[in-house]
C-alpha cells in the first residue's frame, strides 16, 4: 500500500492557496479553521495534517499580503504618488507591446520609497513599467527611480504596486558575482550557437535555461500545437538533465556516498541562478529534484513523497503559485509520470519490450494529467503530443545537456565552445522539424471551448482515460486498435458540419483582436482582406472555409493585427496579387510583409474597380497625394486605411480598416449618398467613430472583428447602440466566433460558428 500522507499534505496545501487567492482572508482561514476542526473530530491523522497544510498556507499568503494593504506606503499606492525609490531587480527586462505602445516589463523589490515627504525603508515586490533604456539593466542591480506608484491587479495579490518609471535607471551598485557568473554563462551559450541557423540560436538558450527571448512566434505556435511547449520554458526537465549529467560525471571522478548529494545540491543552485530565481525557476528546480529522486532505487515510493513535500515547501514559500498555470502543469505532470506511468508500462509490457512501453507510458501519463490545464489556457486538445514529444525526446538531452557545456566551455575558448555545441544545434533542427511537421497535419489539435462545460467534459474524458488506461493497453488487440484511430483521426481533416453554408458571401474570421475578412469569389477562391495577428487563426479559418487559391489580399494597414498573420494566408494556397496602403507606418510592419511575401506589393489605386472572381472591388480611400509616413502614435496608420466596397452575389459591402474619425468625415463629404448592406465597423468598434457617417450608411447588417476580454473596451458600447439604434444587426467574433454573411432572396441572412 502507497504511504500517501505526503502527497495528502501537498493536496492539503494546494486547496489553501487556492481558497486564499480567490476568497476573501477571513473566509478563507475561517474554511482552514473549520476543516481543521472536522479532522480533529474524526481522528483521522491524514485529514488532520491535510487540514493544517491548508491552514498554513492561508497563514501564510495572509500574512503576505497584510503589509500591502495598509500603511503609509499602502495609501502612496491608492494615491498614485510621484515617488523616489531604491529598487532591487529581481529579474531580466522584457519587452512588450503595451496599449498605448512598446514598454519594458521589469520586476525589483522596492527597499526604500520617499513621496508626499517622507521617506520608508520596506521591502516590498513591484513591477516597474519602463522605456527602452531599461533594457540594458541587469538582474541584481540596486537602482534609484522616480515614477508613478499605482494598484495593479495583474500580477498577484503579493505585489505592491506598479511603478511608471520616468526616466533611465540610475544604477547604485551592480550584481554580485554569482549574477554576473550565471549572466556569462547565458551569454556564453548564445554565443556558442551564433555561428548556426535561427533556430538553433533561439531553441538552444531556451532548452538549457528558458532564454526564449527573440523566438520566432510562428515556431511557439507550431510548438504549442504539438505538446511541445514544455521544451520553451524552464521546467523540471532542464534540471533533471543537467543535474544528472552533473553526477554522471562526477561517479567518473569518483565522487560517491553524501558527496553525491552535495554535488546534486550545487548543481540545482548553479541551475536556478544560471535561469533566474524567479518563481517558476524555483518551482521548476522543486519538480525536477523530485524527477531525479524518482529516478532512484524505490524511486516510485520515494518520488510521491517527495512530490507532495515539494508542493507544500512551494506553497508556503509563495502561496500565490497555487493558482499559475506553470504550478499545476508542473505538479500535474510530476504526478502522472509517478502514478500513472508505471502502471501503464506494466500494463503494455505484456506484448511490447519495457524500453517502448516506458517511453510511451511516460509522455502519454503526463498528457493526459495536463490536458484539462493546457486546455483551459490554450483551447485546444493537441491529438499529436504524445507522438510529437516520442520522436523529439532523442534529441531533447543532447540538446539540453551540450548546450551548457559548449556555453561553458565558450567561457574559455569560444571557438571551442561553438564545437562542443554543434550537437546541441543539430538536435534542435530534429526538434523543429517535429513540432512544424506534426503542427502541419490536418488534425493535429482540435478546437475546445474553454467555458466551464467544456472543462469539465474534457477533464471527465480524463478521467476515463485514467481508469480504462490499464485494461485498453494491456491487449495488444485494444491498445494498437487504439493508436491506428488517433493516425486516422490525425491525418484526416473532420469535416464542420454544414459550414461553410451554401450562398456565403463575406467570412469575418475569429482571429482574435484583429482583422480578417473572406470574399468569397467562388470555387475554392476568396478575397482576404486583412490577415489578423496569428497566422494559425487565419490559416485555420481558410481551410474551414475550403479555400485553397487567394487571387487577391488587400493589408488595409501595416498594423500587427492586421498583418502578423499573412504567413498563414499563404500557407499550403495559391496566391495572387497583395495590394497595401501607401502609408509606411509602422516600418517595422511594412518590413515585415516584405519579407512574407516573394515578390512586393502593390500599393492600392484610389477609385480603382475591379472584379475579382465573384467579387467586384471599388477602392475608395486613401485618397491620392495621402502621406506616406505617419507620425509614430499609430492614429495616422489608421487613418491611412485602404476602404473597399465590395459586392458579392448582390450584398454591398464596406470594409474600412481602422480608419479614424477624420477619414470617416471625408468619405461622409466626398461619398454623402453611399449606402451598404453590410459594415465592417472600423477600429473594432473604437469609441472613437464620426458617428454619423457610420450610422448614414443604412447598413443592416454591422461586423465587429474584436478579441474577447480585450484591454481597449472594444467594442464601445455607445458605438454598438447608435448601429443598433438604426435597425442593424451587430455581429462580433468574440461572442460569435467566425461570422458568415449569406445572401438569400429576401436580402442577406448571418450566421455564426461560436
Amino acid at each position: 500500500m502507497r504511504d500517501l500522507r505526503l502527497p495528502l499534505l501537498g493536496v492539503g496545501a494546494w486547496s489553501g492557496g487556492l481558497a486564499a487567492a480567490g476568497l476573501p482572508a477571513w473566509l478563507s482561514l475561517a474554511l482552514a479553521l473549520l476543516a481543521l476542526g472536522m479532522a480533529a473530530c474524526a481522528r483521522s491523522w491524514p485529514a488532520l495534517a491535510c487540514a493544517l497544510a491548508a491552514l498554513a498556507v492561508v497563514a501564510v499568503a495572509t500574512l503576505r499580503v497584510a503589509p500591502f494593504g495598509t500603511g503609509p506606503v499602502a495609501d502612496l499606492v491608492a494615491q498614485r504618488a510621484v515617488v523616489s525609490a531604491r529598487v532591487s531587480i529581481t529579474s531580466d527586462p522584457r519587452a512588450m507591446a503595451g496599449r498605448f505602445g512598446d514598454l519594458v516589463v521589469v520586476r525589483g523589490t522596492l527597499t526604500h520609497v520617499t513621496g508626499r515627504g517622507a521617506t520608508y525603508s520596506l521591502r516590498a515586490p513591484v513591477v516597474l513599467l519602463a522605456d527602452d533604456a531599461w533594457l540594458a539593466v541587469r538582474l541584481g542591480s540596486e537602482v534609484r527611480v522616480s515614477g508613478r506608484l499605482a494598484p495593479d491587479d495583474g500580477h498577484g495579490a503579493a505585489v505592491l504596486g506598479v511603478l511608471s518609471v520616468r526616466g533611465p535607471p540610475v544604477v547604485e551598485f551592480g550584481p554580485d558575482a554569482w549574477w554576473r557568473a550565471a549572466a556569462a554563462v547565458r551569454t556564453s551559450i548564445r554565443e556558442s550557437v551564433a555561428p548556426r541557423g535561427e533556430h538553433a540560436r533561439e531553441l538552444v538558450p531556451s532548452l538549457v535555461v528558458g532564454d526564449d527571448s527573440g523566438l520566432d512566434p510562428a515556431l511557439a505556435e507550431d510548438f504549442r500545437t504539438t505538446g511541445l511547449t514544455h521544451l520553451l520554458a524552464v521546467s523540471g526537465t532542464n534540471l533533471t538533465l543537467l543535474v544528472g549529467f552533473l553526477l554522471i560525471v562526477g561517479r567518473w571522478c569518483g565522487v560517491r556516498g553524501r558527496w553525491t548529494y552535495a554535488l546534486a545540491a550545487l548543481g540545482i543552485i548553479g541551475f536556478v541562478l544560471i535561469a533566474r530565481t524567479e518563481p517558476s525557476v524555483v518551482r521548476a528546480a522543486a519538480m525536477g529534484t523530485v524527477a531525479l529522486i524518482g529516478m532512484g532505487s524505490n524511486g516510485r515510493e520515494r518520488g510521491t513523497r517527495c512530490l507532495g513535500a515539494a508542493v507544500f515547501a512551494l506553497l508556503l514559500v509563495d502561496p500565490g503559485l497555487a493558482v499559475t498555470a506553470g504550478f499545476a502543469l508542473s505538479v500535474l505532470a510530476t504526478g502522472g509520470i509517478l502514478f500513472l506511468a508505471p502502471t501503464w508500462r506494466d500494463a503494455m509490457t505484456r506484448w511490447l519490450p519495457r524500453w517502448v512501453a516506458e517511453a510511451v507510458s511516460v509522455p502519454l501519463a503526463a498528457q493526459v494529467a495536463c490536458t484539462p490545464v493546457v486546455t483551459a489556457i490554450s483551447g485546444q486538445i493537441s491529438l499529436v503530443a504524445v507522438i510529437a514529444n516520442l520522436l523529439a525526446a532523442p534529441a531533447v538531452a543532447p540538446a539540453t545537456v551540450l548546450g551548457l557545456a559548449g556555453g561553458l566551455v565558450g567561457l574559455l575558448w569560444t571557438p571551442l565552445g561553438q564545437v562542443v555545441a554543434a550537437p546541441a544545434a543539430w538536435s534542435v533542427s530534429w526538434i523543429v522539424v517535429v513540432a512544424q511537421r506534426g503542427a502541419a497535419l490536418p488534425t493535429a489539435a482540435v478546437e475546445w471551448g474553454t467555458g466551464p462545460v467544456a472543462l469539465a467534459v474534457v477533464t471527465l474524458g480524463c478521467v476515463a482515460v485514467v481508469v480504462s488506461a490499464p485494461r485498453l493497453l494491456r491487449s495488444p488487440v485494444t491498445g494498437v486498435g487504439c493508436s491506428v484511430l488517433l493516425v486516422v483521426t490525425v491525418l484526416t481533416r473532420p469535416p464542420t458540419p454544414g459550414w461553410p453554408t451554401a450562398g456565403w458571401v463575406l467570412a469575418m474570421c475569429d482571429v482574435g483582436q484583429g482583422d480578417a475578412l473572406v470574399l468569397n469569389a467562388g470555387a475554392g477562391a476568396g478575397v482576404v482582406v486583412d490577415a489578423g495577428p496569428d497566422p494559425e487563426l487565419i490559416d485555420r479559418c481558410l481551410d474551414r472555409l475550403e479555400i485553397t487559391h487567394v487571387p487577391l489580399v488587400v493589408l488595409t494597414h501595416f498594423h500587427a493585427d492586421h498583418v502578423d498573420g499573412l504567413s498563414g494566408v499563404l500557407e499550403d494556397r495559391t496566391v495572387g496579387e497583395v495590394d497595401v496602403t501607401s502609408m509606411v507606418d509602422p516600418p517595422q510592419g511594412a518590413v515585415a510583409v516584405g519579407r512574407t511575401l516573394a515578390a512586393p506589393p502593390v500599393v492600392a489605386a484610389y477609385g480603382l474597380t475591379r472584379e475579382v472572381g465573384a467579387v467586384r472591388l471599388q477602392t475608395l480611400w486613401p485618397l491620392p497625394g495621402a502621406p506616406t509616413a505617419g507620425v509614430g502614435d499609430g492614429s495616422a496608420a489608421n487613418d491611412a486605411s485602404v476602404v473597399l466596397l465590395a459586392q458579392v452575389g448582390g450584398v454591398r459591402i464596406l470594409l474600412t480598416g481602422d480608419i479614424e474619425p477624420p477619414g470617416q468625415l471625408a468619405l461622409r463629404r466626398t461619398l454623402p449618398d453611399l449606402a451598404v448592406d453590410v459594415l465592417k465597423v472600423p477600429h473594432h468598434g473604437s469609441r472613437h467613430q464620426d458617428l454619423d457617417f457610420l450610422t448614414g450608411l443604412r447598413a443592416r447588417l454591422a461586423l465587429v472583428s474584436v478579441g474577447a476580454d480585450n484591454d481597449y473596451g472594444h467594442p464601445d458600447p455607445g458605438v454598438v447602440t447608435a448601429l443598433t439604434q438604426t435597425g442593424a444587426v451587430v455581429r462580433r467574433t468574440d461572442l460569435d466566433g467566425d461570422v458568415l454573411v449569406l445572401a438569400t432572396d429576401d436580402g442577406i441572412a448571418v450566421r455564426g460558428r461560436g
